[in-house]
């Protein structure tokens, strides 16, 4: 049974124009959403006008399109004054395309209790802040959906960036769908959707997304769509494949990690999932020779292991594997000419049929380091070391490099790069994080006897390294201090929570700066 809208009333006589903003991100079709709603009112006898102010690129070109309506009947043959600006406390409508985007608009003013009915998607496209965060930068949804909530008048939502994905259609016709369900406009349903087939493209998709977008506006749901809020916690996993891995490993794996699942399964239950995903990271990262090594290290740490609920031992298990697969040149061209991969752009990404051709370009920027890790320890040195062939180097790659992995001769190259596994472990930086991992073990073996508390936040210090180039370069600055501090912390009887709140400080700061004044200063404290 299709859900009909509330009866909307006679069209008002005005005094002031419906005002409406659209806070959408590049290629979610806001400017054709904006274009249906003009073409909406201007079919119906009314004035209308839209403008768009662009955003910054840190949102994938976030916008703001700005639209006003005013009934023609009543102007006595004048046209109106129209704006070109959303005014904060001013605004009708707003519509936003993800929950951060209904998260811009309370900040910017637009939705006011008072007089604003929000619709936006709970659909999240994380912002760079959010991914680049050198710890947990995700913005809280349940935070954006209070405050949404708290500064609207309205607050209809759903997954409306599923149901476009579930349509084969893009955001914009579930959102005017939306518009047309709340009744916030004085048309019909059959006009809105007269709008969208005098647009003449893609006018079936459009239309099947418009009519869900309507029924979860017209009629929501009594329990709260929470679909698309917030990833779940990697931490969670799911409770059958949990039980999976306590009870038997070795259902998990293949034929070739048969011996190490039987290993795990003489491991504390508890770390057990966490252990089987290692071995098959660290297989396939390398071979099955570096998963017994990465077995061999954390049953180093499990053997000294007395917390209550095995922390050390999970946590160890964890990020000893992360740390052992450290992203590199040949990692990172192993992921690019995976074929699920290609598969996912092809049919998540592009949306392409069979008939249409797809090509994907790589923009590489490869410093001197990152070409010299590859290499053979002595050969990685010296071209580290020569100036010559650093500025050869600089003058080839500071520009970035595009390399088409759809062709033949850009996938030949990325393959067998990626093939370069073998002689992966001659490298350079090879030699280099094996070293650093030990000693970071080390440090965590030496000090699980006498405060296992302590030892695990040690563990936890790994977090901090992360990402390539400069960005690896500052984590590992911030993780050396934070391994120097722990000799210093160590008699403190509040050392661990005192290397927790030091953690904290160098995953707030990439730059390090707040770490380092808080060890220069000595102050702080475990509160």
């Amino acid at each position: 049974m299709t859900a009909e809208a509330p009866e909307r009333p006679a069209t008002p006589a005005l005094t002031r124009p419906i005002t409406m903003a659209i806070l959408a991100m590049g290629g979610e079709g806001g400017g054709v959403l904006a274009d249906w709603i003009v073409a909406l009112a201007e079919d119906n006898d009314w004035f209308a006008q839209s403008t768009s102010v662009p955003g910054v690129a840190q949102r994938t070109g976030a916008t703001v399109y700005y639209v006003e309506l005013l009934p023609r009947a009543g102007s006595n043959g004048r046209y109106p004054v129209l704006g070109t600006m959303p005014t904060p406390g001013e605004v009708d409508i707003v519509v936003a395309s993800e929950l951060m985007e209904a998260g811009r608009s309370v900040l910017r003013g637009f939705a006011t209790p008072d007089r604003t009915t929000l619709i936006g998607s709970t659909s999240r496209t994380y912002a760079m802040p959010e991914r680049t965060a050198m710890g947990e930068g995700r913005i809280d949804s349940a935070e954006l959906i209070a405050a949404a909530e708290g500064s609207s008048r309205r607050f209809i939502r759903g997954d409306f960036g599923r149901i476009a994905d579930q349509t084969g259609s893009v955001i914009s016709a579930v959102l005017f769908g939306a518009i047309a369900g709340a009744a916030v406009l004085p048309f019909t349903r059959e006009q809105f959707e007269d709008a969208i087939r005098a647009g003449g493209k893609g006018v079936e998709p459009s239309l099947r997304a418009f009519g869900e977008g309507f029924r979860v506006a017209a009629a929501p749901p009594a329990v709260d769509i929470q679909i698309g809020v917030r990833p779940p916690d990697p931490n969670a996993p799911d409770p059958q494949v949990l039980r999976q891995a306590q009870q038997d490993p070795a259902s998990l794996v293949g034929s070739r990690l048969k011996s190490q699942a039987a290993r795990i399964a003489q491991m504390t239950v508890e770390s057990r999932l966490v252990l089987v995903e290692g071995i098959k990271r660290t297989a396939e990262y390398q071979d099955v020779a570096y998963a017994d090594e990465y077995l061999d290290r954390v049953g180093s740490v499990a053997s000294l292991d007395t917390s209550a609920d095995h922390r050390l031992t999970t946590e160890a298990a964890r990020y000893t594997a992360l740390w052992m697969t450290y992203e590199d040149t040949i990692r990172v061209a192993f992921h690019k000419v995976r074929a699920r991969r290609f598969d996912r752009i092809r049919t998540e990404e592009a949306r392409a049929d069979d008939a249409q051709m797809v090509q994907i370009r790589e923009y590489l920027h490869p410093q001197v380091e990152e070409i010299s890790d590859t290499m053979p320890t002595a050969l990685g040195r010296w071209l580290l070391n020569s100036k010559v062939m650093n500025r050869l180097i600089h003058r080839v790659t500071h520009k970035g490099i595009k390399i088409q992995t759809t062709s033949f001769w850009g996938y030949t190259v990325l393959y067998f790069l990626a093939r370069m596994q073998p002689i992966r472990r001659r490298s350079l930086r090879f030699g280099q994080e094996q070293a650093r991992i030990d000693a970071w073990l080390g440090l965590v073996r030496e000090y699980a006897p006498r405060n296992v508390d302590l030892a695990c936040e040690i563990v936890e210090c790994q977090q901090v390294v992360k990402g390539y180039g400069e960005t690896h370069a500052n984590g590992m600055r911030n993780f050396m201090a934070l391994m120097d501090a722990v000799p210093r912390l160590a008699d403190d009887p509040h050392a661990a929570h005192r290397l927790k709140n030091l953690r904290t400080l160098a995953l707030s700061d990439e730059t390090g700066k707040a770490l380092r004044d808080a060890l220069d200063s000595g102050t702080l404290r475990s509160s």
